[in-house]
């Protein structure tokens, strides 16, 4: 039968990492293309606030740490 779904190609968003389509703002933390689009922390009441700055600073974190590998005993 030649009618089938495909599944969508997702990318990464920049600033988080979640899936997102292509040319699309990330509903996540409201970015695209490395800039805030949409102030998603403005529309979340206080508790998920906390939880999505946390997220949000947990990933930046992680994203530091692979872009500058350390240095290791035999290399110069």
């Amino acid at each position: 039968m030649h009618l089938f779904l495909k599944s969508p190609s997702l990318s990464k968003c920049l600033k988080c990492g979640k899936d997102v389509l292509p040319h699309r703002v990330c509903a996540a933390c409201g970015y695209y293309k490395g800039r805030e689009v949409i102030n998603v922390m403005a529309k979340l009441d206080r508790k998920e606030r906390k939880s999505k700055e946390k997220e949000i600073r947990d990933h930046e974190k992680e994203g530091a740490k692979e872009v500058a590998p350390e240095k290791t005993e035999g290399s110069k």
